[in-house]
């Protein structure tokens, strides 16, 4: 992920900063509590396709 670009993404849902999980190749929203995925290098910033975080991923 283009650290430039991460600068620009903000969460969809909350409008707060993202933070890139290179391992699981996701936008880490912690405030909405979301991850979204990112696909062939396009982060895919549709609350509908984010996946919940539980309270260990959080924790980490």
């Amino acid at each position: 992920m283009d650290p430039k670009l991460l600068e620009l993404l903000v969460c969809p849902v909350t409008k707060g900063p993202l933070t890139f999980d290179r391992d699981q190749q996701e936008l880490v929203s912690r405030s909405a509590r979301l991850a979204y995925p990112v696909r062939d290098g396009t982060p895919i910033l549709l609350e509908n396709e984010a996946r919940p975080l539980s309270d260990e991923e959080l924790a980490a």
